[in-house]
């Protein structure tokens, strides 16, 4: 089949990567005028390790690996730890944390080249009275194959022909995110760390090449302007957080490196597309990036949409595969969203009256049934 692609995010290249091993014609087509290197870290889980896997992708050389997430109170105090191990025994597959820009080089490396096609953005979608599907381009060009997948993110373009509105909706919150070198310890480590108090939530997790991935979720109003200096403002929210590895990050972080990510959410409709197109990752269901699920729902996409379109009798109707796509995709990544925002991060903590070693263990549980409902590729659910 011929297949087009928009977007050549995370969620699209993979795609990509799982459609041509199959021996479909694909076409990428990105906005921008080359492969996106600006954003921060990406968290990858044990669904998203596993579909990389599926897809022919062994992400084992980038980024770091993580074997726990310490949850720790604004005194540094350790409230208890996650065992990330725990999830990699039950499943067979581990957490990592990447730098967005590697993973996206390395899914872009095992393309032929001319595969990607730059500067392209996307304006409309366009289902044809022949059945084939069109996307067009702002530049008056258009791309036609027989499916067409909106992989364009929380914003997409493709999704507005689809859709009869853009449903995504503000939280109240947001996430300042930084990849950079800090001098904590933990950037030699295999654990991250999420510390948790009234003015928000602090991430920090080894990225590899002493690079350390963080985050610090806080609320915010809509259209509230960018200030002038991000640094400052974190500086003043969190200065009085008197763990040391927050402290490390706010004395060192700088303006130009913070990348700010407004939360945004959707309820996940029972269809995502109309005849030969359909959607993907963010496109489909956006939701905040705080329980870091956002890559991994794409790449779980981007693994049962090969799957639909490899099926016997997909090349015939190819909008038949498409809708069994997006119903077994829609339950796991429904339940990705309701567990998603800072809110409910704090909500699935582990009740402090435990202790730490029970809290953990409670903490560990539960990480593992939250991947085994969130997770297609885990769970052998498949279109």
């Amino acid at each position: 089949m011929r297949i087009v692609i928009v977007g050549a995010g995370t969620g699209g290249l993979a795609l990509a990567r799982g459609l041509i091993r199959q021996g479909h014609a694909v076409e990428v087509h990105e906005r921008a005028a080359d492969l996106r290197s600006e954003g921060a870290g990406l968290g990858l889980h044990p669904n998203g390790t596993a579909a990389l896997s599926a897809l022919g992708v062994d992400a084992g050389g980038i980024g770091r690996r993580l074997d726990g997430v310490r949850n720790r109170d604004p005194s540094g105090r350790v409230r208890h730890t996650l065992d990330a191990d725990a999830a990699r025994d039950h499943y067979g597959f581990g957490s990592r944390t990447v730098p967005r820009s590697a993973l996206l080089e390395l899914l872009a490396e095992g393309l032929p080249e001319g595969t990607v096609r730059f500067g392209r953005a996307c304006t409309r979608v366009r289902v044809n009275p022949d059945g084939t599907v069109s996307a067009l381009f702002g530049d008056g060009s258009s791309a036609t194959g027989d499916v067409v997948v909106g992989a364009d993110g929380a914003r997409s373009a493709a999704r507005r022909d689809l859709w009869d509105r853009d449903p995504a909706r503000p939280t109240g919150w947001a996430s300042w995110q930084v990849l950079a070198r800090v001098p904590v310890g933990l950037a030699a480590g295999t654990d991250a760390a999420l510390v948790q108090g009234r003015q928000g939530t602090c991430g920090m997790a080894p990225a590899g090449d002493g690079l350390v991935r963080c985050w610090f979720d806080v609320r915010w109003r809509p259209g509230t302007p960018r200030p002038e200096s991000p640094a400052a403002v974190l500086r003043r929210l969190f200065g009085d957080w008197t763990d040391p590895d927050v402290r490390t990050v706010l004395e060192h972080v700088r303006d130009e490196d913070l990348v700010l990510t407004e939360h945004v959410r959707h309820r996940v409709p029972r269809v995502w597309g109309r005849g030969g197109a359909t959607l993907l990752g963010d496109a489909a269901h956006a939701f905040p990036p705080s329980a870091a699920q956002g890559a991994d729902q794409a790449l779980e996409d981007a693994w049962a949409l090969s799957l639909a379109l490899a099926e016997e009798g997909a090349a015939a109707d190819p909008a038949a595969a498409l809708r069994r796509y997006e119903s077994v995709r829609r339950g796991p990544a429904s339940l990705a969203l309701l567990a998603s925002g800072a809110e409910a991060v704090l909500r699935l903590s582990a009740p402090r009256v435990l202790g730490r070693e029970r809290a953990g263990a409670l903490a560990a549980r539960r990480y593992v049934g939250y991947l085994g409902g969130v997770s297609n590729v885990l769970t052998g659910r498949r279109p």
